[in-house]
């Protein structure tokens, strides 16, 4: 649960990185990326870990 944004459940995905360098026999490895989580305290005052995105939506629904 570490990772995964509590508004909108964003979590990690597995991305193949591909160098235009190499050929059809020598493929890249998974890489697996994860949502850019931050700290926010809600107007509420409970502190949960969410998503730039949904941090964003959040202070313009405040304005």
């Amino acid at each position: 649960m570490a990772r995964v944004c509590s508004i909108c459940k964003k979590g990690g995905r597995v991305d193949t990185v591909r160098k235009l360098l190499r050929g059809n026999y020598n493929p890249t490895t998974l890489r697996k990326k994860n949502p850019n989580l931050q700290w926010v305290r809600l107007p509420t005052g409970e502190k949960i870990k969410a998503c730039t995105n949904c941090i964003k939506s959040i202070h313009k629904k405040a304005k």
